[in-house]
């Protein structure tokens, strides 16, 4: 340690006078100490106030620069050094030096810049806004020969890839086929997974995906999928899970999804399309993903019913029912619910047997499966009168459905449940439906649906609920006193936030119910006439209209 004192003091006398040779003894000496113990090495160094003379010694065409630069990557190794070498000024100087030509300079600068910001965001920040991510993809491409230097830009960019600030910079820049043509060249395992952990935070933005598309990334990962598919080894199993990984986040963006289909004849596409029957869980997983992210617009979402996918889709499902992959169901679920969004679709869907594989998971105790499943039934019976009629008496669905409603922990799989009840009823119009709902004890689920804080499905809840009245009024009657019907279509009224539908339906139930004695005197103890009347000037003619009518009724049964 004395050694390093007298070296301190000799680099602080030397770098006043700028004697070259004195320096690079005084440099080497520091280097060999913080080789032999980096933390007390470095705390001398703060103490002794030798980071603040450092800037200077940092110069382009000096010899030393490399020597300087490596004990900074040094130093900043330590956390508690971070800060100091920030306030002696380092960043500015070091940023700089990443426009030199030397292999050495380059390298230990990359790594002092590294060190020093690691983990600081805020830091991170303050580099992209000095403009070093062109720097870096430039040196990418000029250096790619050079293995240390292309790891040195590899880490450098996986660290300001997690940064959404950097995304716009990286979007200008080539970085696209920068790191396509690396990974082309690439042998070894760890260097691919280098530079996946780089594609997959800046795979994230759309414009860089599409990027990405167009400099050839997805046929390299098709590549990876081949060698690796049937592999053992821990390393093939985990690039073929980046790689299929990858290949979906691609396809989450509109531009570069599209471009893959092309028309659905695109080979991309196809390819895709065979990893769904393959005994691999993580392709099956992968292709039905990415039928599910192809699925997000109603032309394709048509084409690719019409060429049979939907049957690949039950197929896997079927293999999958019995102590099944949880992921490949949720997977092959959204799939097939996104399929069934455009309304030609539901029929052939329906007489597929979709609606039957689906049922075959009602047992599953698992919320994401549960959440898909009633998404998929639900867009199933849009506008489909037979099939909703079907479901509805099913018992087993409506018990199912009526547990799943009172799912508290779990919002989504509850919201779901609630619409699809309601959805069986909206769309069958059926009085056999509306029974199966009542036995079920479904009735206080919709009402309670009504108070929702999403207009859509209080409307949704208020339209199966006059249905239920118009249908069998004395059947629900009970359901509805002990729900408390009446008190809630009493507080939708009285809202004012309330939408003009959501007005319209509750007094269209109102008239619905005055059929029934003890309903009838709930309406007329809560004084709806009062609120009904002063709906007749509302600004909605049809709620106007309907308000008329509900006071004709309430005053002719008063």
């Amino acid at each position: 340690m004395d050694n390093l004192s007298d070296a301190l003091k000799k680099l602080k006398l030397a770098s006043a006078d700028s004697t070259t040779d004195s320096v690079e003894s005084c440099l080497d000496c520091l280097l060999k100490a913080l080789a032999h113990n980096n933390a007390d090495a470095s705390e001398k160094i703060q103490e002794m106030g030798v980071l603040p003379l450092l800037p200077t010694l940092l110069a382009p065409q000096s010899s030393c620069t490399p020597k300087v630069a490596n004990i900074i990557a040094e130093v900043a190794k330590n956390e508690f050094m971070r800060s100091p070498c920030v306030e002696a000024g380092l960043i500015p100087p070091l940023v700089q030096l990443l426009h030199s030509k030397d292999h050495e300079v380059l390298l230990q600068t990359g790594r002092a810049l590294g060190n020093i910001c690691y983990d600081s965001h805020s830091l991170q920040a303050q580099l992209i806004n000095m403009g070093v991510i062109p720097t870096l993809v430039k040196l990418l491409g000029l250096h790619s020969d050079n293995t240390a230097l292309t790891e040195m830009c590899l880490i450098a960019f996986g660290n300001l890839a997690e940064l959404e600030s950097s995304k716009e910079q990286f979007a200008s820049t080539n970085i696209a086929e920068e790191l396509v043509r690396l990974f082309q060249r690439q042998a070894e395992h760890e260097k691919k997974e280098m530079i996946f952990e780089v594609l997959a935070p800046l795979a994230e933005n759309d414009v860089i995906k599409l990027q990405l598309v167009e400099a050839g990334l997805v046929e390299c990962l098709l590549d990876v999928v081949v060698h690796t598919v049937d592999g053992v080894r821990e390393e093939d199993v985990a690039q073929l899970k980046t790689a299929s990984d990858l290949m979906v986040l691609l396809l989450l963006g509109d531009e570069s999804m599209q471009k893959l289909f092309e028309g659905g004849k695109g080979s991309v596409f196809q390819r895709v399309l065979s990893w769904v029957p393959s005994h691999n869980h993580q392709l099956q997983l992968a292709g039905a993903l990415a039928i599910a992210n192809f699925a997000r617009n109603d032309g394709n979402c048509i084409h690719m019913v019409e060429s049979g996918i939907v049957q690949k889709l039950l197929e896997l499902l079927d293999r999958h029912v019995d102590e099944g992959n949880v992921t490949v169901q949720h997977a092959a679920l959204s799939a097939l619910r996104n399929l069934a969004i455009p309304v030609v679709n539901k029929a052939k869907m329906l007489s597929a047997g979709v609606s039957d594989t689906v049922l075959k998971f009602l047992p599953s105790e698992m919320p994401p499966v549960q959440f898909k499943l009633l998404g998929t039934l639900r867009m199933l019976i849009d506008t489909q009168a037979d099939a909703a009629d079907q479901l509805g008496t099913n018992g087993k669905l409506v018990e199912r459905l009526v547990e799943w409603c009172e799912a508290k922990d779990h919002a989504g799989v509850m919201g779901e449940s609630n619409r699809l009840l309601s959805a069986l009823i909206r769309h069958s119009k059926s009085k056999d439906v509306v029974k199966t709902v009542i036995q079920g004890a479904g009735v206080k689920h919709l009402v309670v649906m009504a108070t929702s804080e999403h207009m859509i499905m209080q409307n949704e809840a208020l339209v199966a609920l006059g249905l239920i009245a118009g249908l069998d009024l004395v059947g629900a009657e009970k359901d509805f006193v002990g729900a408390g019907l009446v008190q809630v279509l009493h507080k939708l009224l009285s809202d004012e936030m309330s939408a003009p539908e959501v007005k319209y339906n509750s007094m269209v139930i109102i008239c619905a119910v005055m059929g029934s004695e003890p309903l009838h005197k709930e309406v007329q103890g809560l004084a709806f006439i009062d609120v009904v009347s002063k709906l007749r000037s509302h600004e909605n003619k049809t709620v106007s209209h309907q308000a008329s009518l509900t006071e004709q009724r309430l005053t002719a049964q008063s």
